[in-house]
């Protein structure tokens, strides 16, 4: 098995539970080979999930930050306005960190969701994307990704929904879900 490092572009889409998930167990893998991940939450941000916890226990190879500020369309408590100015604070940021060198792996949660709610703009992401350092993984996670990330994206892993215990009017459980 050959150990040369090329970064791909990863996509985990799609209306199933596991996403988020999925990305961070690429994390806890990738943390596992010595390599730095950096994960930035483009709507997550006013609770505190539980992977927060269980995450600072990967130590200083691992970080993440809310960006974000909740959700924009299910109940929202802010408005769209507000929503706009976070995610592209957040996309600025995740330029910048995505030609900085700092880690090898970056996980841009949710940013599917972002272009989904029309917070974002697929074009400016893609050119991004494009120029970014050839080592560098990026991992685009959130339902809806448009078709434009799906052509580019090297794996994408849809997520389908067969059942959930929501539907059952089970709630959301701290440390399965969030």
């Amino acid at each position: 098995m050959t150990r040369e490092r090329r970064g791909l572009v990863i996509c985990y889409t799609g209306d199933g539970k596991g996403k988020t998930t999925a990305a961070l167990g690429l994390a806890v893998r990738a943390v596992g080979a010595g390599l730095r991940v950096r994960m930035l939450q483009f709507i997550k941000g006013e609770w505190k999930p539980a992977e927060l916890k269980g995450l600072a226990l990967l130590g200083d190879r691992f970080s993440m930050e809310q960006l974000g500020l909740g959700f924009v369309t299910y109940k929202p408590k802010h408005p769209y306005e507000k929503h706009l100015e976070a995610a592209r604070a957040a996309w600025q940021q995740a330029k910048v960190e995505m030609q900085s060198g700092a880690q090898d792996v970056l996980i841009l949660d949710e940013i599917n969701n972002a272009f989904r709610f029309g917070l974002l703009d697929p074009k400016g992401v893609i050119e991004a994307i494009q120029a970014r350092p050839a080592e560098l993984t990026l991992v685009l996670t959130g339902r809806g990704a448009p078709p434009e990330i799906l052509e580019i994206a090297d794996l994408v892993t849809e997520m389908k929904s067969l059942k959930h215990p929501y539907q059952q009017g089970v709630p959301a459980q701290y440390g399965i879900d969030f």
